[in-house]
């Protein structure tokens, strides 16, 4: 019975390196987490520090050699805040460790535009008002500025990566 995107992920996961956030699950009570402010303050929690602290500190314990990290994180979403407060962490206990940062930014479809007329089509279902999309397009902006801001202030290198040239960004 496959329920998430993960059901299909042919390689097995060590239990450590797997961090649910039970709030924003496809069943959970919160919703999306589409804002940066909402992933920030995730972290914020005393609990979900110590278990974040606890997971790495298993795998540093594990190296012969740390030279860095990678970290991987959207940018569009409120992922971008949780990723701000990992490399904040990171960069708080491993000061002296590189921290490279890949900020991932999707690319932004045109689905309910019309190719002919550049105008919402009607009578398709995924047509939606043009309020709730300047929302989003708004969200997005700000959640890509701010993950921006605060991912390369705390990485010793920072690399913007999106298949489009406007990283997301109508």
């Amino acid at each position: 019975s496959t329920q998430l995107w993960s059901d299909y992920l042919n390689v097995r996961l060590h239990p450590k390196s797997i961090y649910v956030i039970r709030q924003y699950m496809h069943d959970g009570d919160c919703g999306c987490l589409e804002a940066f402010g909402q992933g920030e303050s995730l972290l914020q929690d005393p609990g979900c520090i110590e278990e974040l602290e606890d997971r790495l500190h298993f795998y540093v314990e594990e190296c012969d050699y740390l030279q860095g990290f990678q970290v991987l994180c959207d940018l569009h979403n409120g992922f971008s805040g949780v990723g701000a407060k990992v490399t904040e962490l990171l960069c708080d206990e491993y000061s002296g460790k590189g921290i490279l940062t890949w900020g991932l930014a999707p690319v932004i479809s045109n689905m309910g535009v019309s190719k002919q007329w550049g105008k919402p089509r009607t009578g398709d279902a995924f047509v939606s008002s043009p309020d709730y999309d300047s929302q989003k397009n708004f969200y997005r902006l700000m959640n890509t500025a701010l993950g921006i801001v605060h991912l390369s202030s705390h990485s010793s290198l920072f690399c913007p990566l999106s298949l489009s040239g406007s990283l997301g960004i109508k």
